[in-house]
This record gives C-alpha cells, structure tokens and sequence, in this order.
C-alpha cells in the first residue's frame, strides 16, 4: 500500500486525527468541524467516507506502525480518535506515554481489540458476570478444556470484529475446522481464539454510555437484530425492567469507568430474564447506535465528541420509539446510483436516510441506513424496513 497524506494547516488551529474514515468515522468528523477543529481524516483506502467532509486526508495501512507513528508525528494532532479495530494500538500507547492525546485513551483501545485483554479485565478483574470461556492457542488446549464450556459453544479469533472468524461448535468434530476457520480470519491470523459457553439469552443490547467532564451518562438502551454477525436493525428503547436497566448501567459504568478517558462506549450486554451478562465494549460510536441520528437530540457522535473534547454533555433529550435498518448493495462496480429515494422517504412519517458515499462495492457493503420514528419500537422498526425495501440501486 502507497502511503498518501495531504495537510496543510493552519498552525494555530485544533487539529484532530481520525483513525479510520467510515460511515461511523464521517458523522464524527461532521461533528468535529462543527466545534471549528481542523480534521485529518485516515483510512486504508481514499476517498472514504470521512474524508469527504474533512479539511484534510491520508491513505495509510494503520496497522503498520512505522507509517502510523510517522503520520501522528507530522501532524502532531491535539486528538488522536481512533475509529476502528484495525490499528496498531501498541504504536498508540508508545506514543500517548510521550504525551500524544489518544481519546478515549490508547488503553481502551488496546484492551477492547482484544478479545483476552478485555475479557480478563470484566471477569477477573472486574468480577462482572460473562459466559463461561477459556482461551486456546493449539487444538490440543481447545480439546483439554472444551468439557470447561460445553457444547454447542461459540469460537472466535481473539482478535476480530462483524463476526469474522466466528462459528458455533456443535461437537467435537466440529473443532478443527472452527479454529482454522478463526486462525484464518482473525487478525494478523493469530492463532489464538477464545471459546464460550453458549448462553441462551433472551436478548443482546447496547447501551451506550458516555464518560465526560459531568459524568457519566446513559442513552436509552437499544435492541437490535444480527446477521452473520453484521446488524441489520436496530431500534430504541428497548423494553427493560427497572432492576434490569440498573444492572446494565452498573456493569456498563464499571468497565468504561476502568478503562478510562473521555467518549462514548458501545457496551454490548446479553438479557437473560432478569440477568445481565457482559459480551463485548467498543471505545467508539456503534453502528447500532445510528439510531440516535433521529431518535435523540445529541445522537452518539455528538456525545462523542463532546465528552472527549472535555465539554459538557447535559441533558440527552429523547424523542421516542425510533429505528434504523441498514441498507446493503450487493454487487461489483464504483458507479452506484440510488433509486426511489422519494419512495423510501415517504414510506414513513417521520424518516431520514443517510448515504454513506462509499467509494465502490465489491460482493455486498452496508452503503446507507434508513431512519424513522414512530408510536411504538414495533411501528418505528416497520417504518425504517419500509424505508429500505423502496429503494433499489444500479451497480456498474
């Protein structure tokens, strides 16, 4: 990959670097400008979503330390805000230990990339109640310890994200295959994985919760429906009981409360009855949490930027049953027109639509989300699929 950067600042500006420049990466950008910072948006590949509103680009693999230190330390950024999972996070750390700003901090992103690090830290360290599991680096540790969980079970690379490398065990036979399937698509293809018992929860949620100069906060709490481990809708709030909702904000406070720094945290929690189990933290926006784009007045990556900014965030206004479903094109081609627009948005009384502006499509890439709000979770929820079955695209 040929490094690309473009910069020209104005030497007294705020600058921030964004670590990754999709869909997520862009409505943070917007939110930045809005507070006058200069943004340098980074991705892999250019044209990404972000830099199209940002001031300024670059095309780096950032997972290759020597190229991301290199940017950092040509930019000099006051806020370094990493937006995905595929950095390499120890050239973070070396470099806020010599004073550089990462937000929330280098070690939520260190530890909540990997699956071990951010599991010992809940249950071990935290005792928040998990699934069973235990970590492998060989098929003999797998099948030594496999009776610890039971089947079925679940296998993942320790490091991964959307489901890769991710399968369900059934028995035992089922082992060779699930942990090259994980060493293969994990990242870096380390062969480590962990194995967890399967819970048969109820439902799967995330709360996002912000960290800021006034404290914690909470958003409403959203439900939201997986495919392949990619989610398809989701929708707020979802229906918790009292002694249920503040489980969820003891455990969600005690993890972002370890981990540290300014911004909002996507916990992701397993409602089992009146139970709730920890699963997974991302120290970033969600993309669940798009339905905060219309379902509140400061959606999440106004909260994000707010809190690691060092502002107040205040009251977080909420309007009502709101929902997002994804949109997804499959095909092959960088001339991609979107149809019936008017349709989609008339399929709903109250509806927005957000096109990423994803530069290509190569098999099938979430390109946009429908938005809509309604009188219940279950109308809002119709309304947002409505939205979607109307538009139609052409890929060439």
């Amino acid at each position: 990959m040929s490094n690309s950067i473009t910069v020209d600042y104005n030497t007294k500006s705020t600058k921030a670097l964004l670590l990754g420049s999709g869909e997520l990466g862009k409505e943070v950008a917007i939110e930045l400008i809005r507070y006058g910072i200069d943004v340098t948006a980074c991705d892999r590949y250019d044209n990404a979503p972000a830099m199209q509103v940002a001031q300024h680009r670059a095309v780096i693999d950032m997972r290759d330390p020597v190229a991301l230190q290199n940017l950092i330390e040509s930019i000099a950024p006051d806020y370094i805000i990493p937006e995905i999972e595929a950095i390499s996070t120890e050239t973070l750390v070396a470099l806020e230990g010599k004073g550089y700003n990462v937000v929330p901090s280098a070690n939520a992103a260190n530890v909540t990339m990997n699956r071990e690090s951010i599991r010992t830290l809940a249950a071990e360290e935290l005792s928040l109640p998990t699934s069973p599991y235990f970590f492998a680096s060989t098929l003999e540790e797998i099948k030594e310890n496999i009776s610890k969980v039971g089947f079925p079970c679940i296998m993942k690379p320790i490091m991964s994200s959307s489901g890769k490398g991710q399968s369900v065990l059934k028995s035992e036979a089922d082992i060779e295959n699930s942990f090259k399937l994980a060493c293969e698509n994990g990242r870096g293809h380390i062969a480590r994985v962990i194995v967890e018992g399967f819970i048969k929860f109820d439902r799967e949620i995330t709360l996002l919760t912000v960290n800021a100069v006034d404290g914690i906060h909470f958003c409403e709490a959203i439900g939201h429906h997986q495919v392949d481990g990619d989610y398809r809708e989701s929708w707020q709030p979802e229906p918790l009981s009292e002694d249920v909702l503040l489980e969820s904000k003891r455990i969600a406070s005690s993890v972002v409360s370890a981990l540290g720094g300014y911004g909002i945290f996507g916990v992701e929690l397993f409602i089992c009855g009146n139970t709730v189990i920890f699963s997974e933290l991302s120290p970033r926006p969600h993309d669940t949490g798009m339905v905060t784009m219309i379902s509140q007045d400061q959606s999440e990556f106004a909260l994000h930027v707010r809190a690691l900014l060092g502002l107040p965030v205040g009251k977080i206004s909420f309007f009502g049953p709101s929902a997002s479903a994804a949109v997804l094109i499959k095909g092959k081609g960088s001339n991609i027109m979107y149809k019936n627009l008017d349709k989609a948005l008339s399929a709903a009384p109250v509806s927005q639509l957000r096109i990423f502006g994803k530069p290509e499509v190569d098999g099938e890439r979430r390109m946009a989300v429908c938005l809509s709000r309604g009188n219940s979770i279950e109308e809002a929820v119709s309304n947002a699929k409505k939205m979607r079955s109307e538009m139609t695209f052409d890929v060439e």
